[in-house]
């Protein structure tokens, strides 16, 4: 062959090897044709040292200048070689197909291997790769729609509903992906020399290819839809494709059954990873989850922002001026919701749904806020609203552990921990609070009718709700941030700092209806005639001995057997509610001294007396 190739520039031994010997003949030549080029590197090193056809110069004098003319004869035996191992290449590509479709696995094995030392595999790599069927299945579905009825969707985007999962078409390329790995691997293991090699492009073009196309179609409906329904689909998505991973780490792959290769592993790993990447750029997911919460929370509390900026009138005197930022708090949410909803690049489908938290009909009556209708039960506090704010903010805190891998955990709740406070604490607690506050206040110096009392129930909810921040954020939000301690600290001194805010407007309720419970009663007592404690000395009189108390020893009690059960139910059992009692006695029996010391009492009337303080 190499006399053939040198004297003569031909090769039509290995043609006819190539032609008339099947695969195995084509395996033959290519060992002959590696055996030639050692030979034609080792003999004819001119032909190596070429560039373009061209012999290469040195000082402008060729080095072939002064050779014999029977070497100037001779031919470029390399070009020739390789030419011909580009025809024996595809013809081992050919026979490499024809042994796979007729599952021929030495065949494939031997061709394999030969062709591994042309190119180091790549050529019969790339074409087991792009011509395998999963792909051209795949590649005539990859335009078909995403999937899934509206009322999928519409529980996805429903914060109140359980997410119904991953999205069908891209849990059936999981499955389908998961059966046909498995599969492949065992025929790669017994086809390849270099399995590990050829698994890895295998993964790769599915991962890069298949499944990425698939997932960027599912997130971008699910973008149309809502926040939420992103957040859910991206969510359930990771979940999904992680526990693709973890199943075929477990089988072993080109290992199978022995446990996989680190190598493989890493692959695995590290296109799940890539999957993921542009989801979690910089601050870009946080900000999704704090839009979605905001967004949710300002639909959920629109009412009770309207209920209580009606109810708040331009400040007339100082101390309801210091509540104006309250109320510039709460016109602040109501504007930014309202400007959320005619805005241009919210979903119609999430614009309904935050309709439908908020109570609306619809966008234009949101914007027309004067014609909205609100009744007393808007403005009150409800435990049932807090406990939802609470699972939402939940749901964002447990979605962002399962996806940012606690990466930046402390900061992504020291964002949430700020939502929270500022969404349950200030809007919903402190605009209640004060509300009830005033009420308290302007009930303190009422003389022509009993006291209003109606805010002592909303108490109950209050102190609940602020129980279940507390509790909340303790439990669940601190301990989260613990591994930055900055962060935790400064979480720690907010939530106490809201707290206490809150408990002093609870305080400040709670003396202000002791002042309306005293004063009320100092009204009654004021009502009490002299003579009541004088009464004719008469045992003939018959109503002398069925006298029971004074009409106003029974205003007084009336009035407050009426408010026991009221600031009992209010307040939890416990420190508080004794010492608002012990408040209220201390101060009415202060009362009562200097309410006796006001009348002459006489020997009938002594009677009297012990009868109303008994």
């Amino acid at each position: 062959c190499w006399f053939e190739v040198s004297q003569r520039g031909e090769l039509f031994l290995l043609e006819d090897i190539r032609r008339q010997g099947g695969g195995d003949g084509k395996v033959r030549c290519a060992k002959i044709a590696r055996q030639l080029i050692k030979i034609s590197q080792s003999l004819d090193p001119e032909s190596w040292q070429q560039a373009n056809g061209a012999s290469r110069q040195v000082n402008g004098i060729s080095e072939s200048h002064d050779k014999s003319k029977s070497r100037q004869r001779r031919h470029n035996t390399r070009e020739l070689i390789e030419k011909f191992s580009e025809t024996l290449e595809k013809d081992l590509l050919k026979s490499f197909d024809d042994f796979y479709r007729r599952e021929n696995f030495d065949g494939m094995h031997e061709c394999a291997k030969v062709l591994y030392d042309f190119n180091g595999g790549s050529s019969v790599i790339g074409s087991f790769v792009n011509q395998h069927q999963f792909f051209i299945d795949r590649s005539q579905l990859i335009t078909d729609e995403v999937g899934g009825d509206t009322e999928t969707w519409e529980r996805l985007a429903d914060p109140d509903a359980e997410p119904p999962g991953v999205e069908p078409s891209l849990q059936s390329l999981i499955d389908e992906v998961k059966i046909v790995v498995q599969e492949e691997s065992a025929i790669i293991k017994r086809a390849f020399p270099y399995a590990e090699q050829v698994m890895v492009k295998f993964l790769q073009r599915i991962f890069q290819q298949s499944i990425q196309q698939r997932l960027e179609m599912v997130l971008e409906k699910a973008n149309t839809i809502s926040s939420l329904a992103y957040l859910r689909s991206l969510q359930a998505a990771r979940s999904a494709l992680n526990t693709l991973i973890d199943d075929l780490k477990m089988h072993g792959l080109t290992d199978h059954p022995e446990p996989i290769s680190p190598q493989i592993t890493l692959v695995l790993d590290q296109q799940f990873d890539d999957l993921f990447v542009p989801y979690f750029a910089g601050s870009s997911y946080i900000e999704r989850e704090k839009r979605n919460l905001e967004e949710l929370y300002a639909s959920l509390l629109f009412k009770f922002t309207i209920f209580h900026s009606r109810r708040r009138k331009a400040p007339t005197t100082f101390m309801r001026s210091l509540a104006k930022s309250g109320s510039e708090m709460l016109a602040s949410a109501r504007d930014a919701y309202v400007e959320r909803l005619d805005s241009s690049d919210l979903a119609p489908a999430q614009k309904a749904m935050l309709l439908r938290v908020a109570g609306l009909k619809d966008a234009d009556n949101a914007k027309s806020q004067t014609e909205i209708e609100v009744s007393d039960e808007d403005g009150v506090l409800s435990t049932a609203t807090a406990k939802r704010m609470l699972k939402w903010l939940a749901e964002a805190i447990g979605r962002g552990l399962e996806l940012s891998g606690g990466n930046d955990t402390a900061r992504d709740v020291s964002a949430l921990h700020q939502i929270l406070v500022t969404n349950l604490g200030e809007i919903y607690l402190e605009t209640s609070l004060d509300a009830a506050s005033d009420l308290a206040a302007s009930q303190e110096n009422v003389t022509k009718s009993e006291p209003d009392l109606a805010y002592v129930p909303r108490l109950k909810p209050a102190i609940t709700i602020m129980h279940l921040l507390s509790t909340f954020i303790h439990t669940v939000l601190l301990p989260l941030a613990a591994p930055n301690i900055s962060i935790r600290k400064s979480l720690a001194r907010s939530t106490d700092q809201t707290m206490e805010s809150l408990e002093s407007k609870v305080n400040s309720i709670l003396q202000h209806s002791i002042d309306v419970i005293l004063n009320w009663t100092s009204k009654i007592l004021s009502t009490q005639k002299k003579t009541d404690f004088r009464p004719r000395d008469d045992p003939s009189s018959p109503n002398y001995l069925e006298l029971l108390q004074t009409p106003t020893c029974q205003s007084v009690y009336t009035f407050l057997s009426r408010l026991h059960p009221l600031f009992l139910t209010a307040l939890t059992p416990g420190a508080n509610l004794t010492s608002f009692f012990l408040e209220v006695a201390l101060g009415f029996r202060s009362l009562l001294f200097q309410h006796f010391q006001k009348f002459q009492v006489n020997a009938a009337g002594g009677i009297v007396v012990t009868k109303d303080l008994t």
